[in-house]
């Protein structure tokens, strides 16, 4: 009986052994790798994600403007929205030359700003930003500066470029300023991804690339354009998509501490998009239009407060929608998710969008965010 129990005993533990080795081998495996080169971590990784199933749900929980809209809730021209700590979303209309507040609810509650050059007026905004840590909004303007407010609408200060004409201007909890300059130059155009101090001096230069312009009458479309963010953590996440590469920042550094890559398939431009494009009528009198045979690596990117990175793709869906790479906080791909053109963030489980429907009208919305992974 003892030598029948002991036996037993093993057999289970075999058992358990053979059930781990299966679970473990069922679960996937990443397949890129994570080394350093220099001071620079460099996670590459594969064409395929860690995950071929979904990886996270979105459910509709709110929408602002659209073709019913009444009221506070009709937009001109939506250029982008933020988010504070307490859900209120701040939209702003460069039409109006103004920022609604709407509450978590989506009541309206205020007004910042109006058209004008003084105090507390915007001229030209183009893009906004809080600085959660400070609570203060910020609004980029084409005069080469920046209004900054409090949240409840007050006005605080101006601060001035002086010579740097920023295209789209971004802060970090420090208030550190990061802009992406158009340098005007017959022998080399250019962008330039600077950082400034809180009062507008220049600290550093960053990055450059090259800016796409028109040459003997003729225009290359769907030339490859840098972007940039600022995420919960102060890194300057900035890419070039000539390739598929995006790099990190140190908070109010000029050093990159990390980068990630991916291998990928370029995506060809298709006869509807050229068509499209030469619809919109970008082009001056006499002016040719060249379309490359691909698009470059990826459009654009926006970042989630835990650290994940959704990089909008130029590959589309059926129904319309752009596909996006999700990196988790170490740099792995670990899945994809069709989305709705334009992602903002993701903020304490809530993913905000800016969509457009095929007649131009805008929406600002929040989903619920599931994660289906750990």
């Amino acid at each position: 009986m003892r030598r029948t129990a002991a036996s037993g005993r093993a057999f289970g533990f075999w058992l358990l052994l053979l059930a781990t080795a299966a679970s473990a081998s069922a679960q996937p495996q990443w397949k890129g790798t994570i080394a350093k080169e220099g001071d620079v971590t460099v996670v590459k990784n594969p064409k395929e994600p860690l995950y071929k199933t979904p990886v996270l749900e979105l459910k509709e929980e709110l929408s602002l403007g659209g073709p019913e809209a009444e009221s506070e809730e009709v937009f001109g021209r939506v250029r982008t929205a933020v988010v504070d700590d307490a859900g209120s979303i701040y939209v702003l209309d460069t039409q109006a030359s103004h920022v609604k507040v709407f509450d978590l609810s989506g009541k309206y509650v205020r007004t910042i700003g109006r058209e004008g050059q003084g105090p507390g007026e915007l001229n030209s905004p183009r893009s906004i930003v809080i600085n959660r840590a400070k609570e203060e909004l910020g609004v980029l303007e084409m005069s080469r500066r920046m209004s900054f407010f409090r949240l409840d609408g007050t006005f605080l200060r101006h601060v001035s470029f002086k010579e740097i004409w920023a295209l789209s201007a971004r802060t970090d909890s420090r208030g550190t300023i990061y802009v992406v300059e158009g340098i005007v130059d017959e022998k080399d155009p250019r962008y330039e991804m600077k950082m400034l101090g809180p009062d507008g001096s220049l600290l550093a230069a960053l990055a450059k690339s090259p800016a796409p312009v028109s040459s003997g009458g003729r225009l290359t479309a769907f030339t490859a354009i840098s972007y940039f963010v600022v995420d919960e953590d102060d890194h300057l996440v900035y890419g070039y998509p000539s390739t598929y590469e995006v790099q990190f920042f140190g908070p109010a550094s000029s050093k990159v501490f990390k980068k990630i890559t991916r291998d990928y398939d370029p995506v060809a431009v298709t006869e509807e998009e050229k068509t499209e494009r030469e619809k919109q009528g970008q082009r001056g009198p006499g002016q040719v239009i060249d379309f490359p045979k691909h698009h470059s690596a990826y459009y654009r990117f926006f970042a989630s407060d835990q650290g994940h990175l959704f990089v909008q793709t130029w590959e589309k869906t059926k129904d319309g929608k752009s596909v996006h790479d999700i990196f988790d906080p170490e740099g792995r791909f670990i899945g994809r998710i069709p989305l709705k053109p334009l992602g903002l963030e993701i903020l304490k489980g809530k993913y905000y969008a800016l969509e457009e429907d095929e007649e131009g009208y805008q929406t600002v919305k929040r989903y619920a965010v599931r994660w289906a992974i750990k």
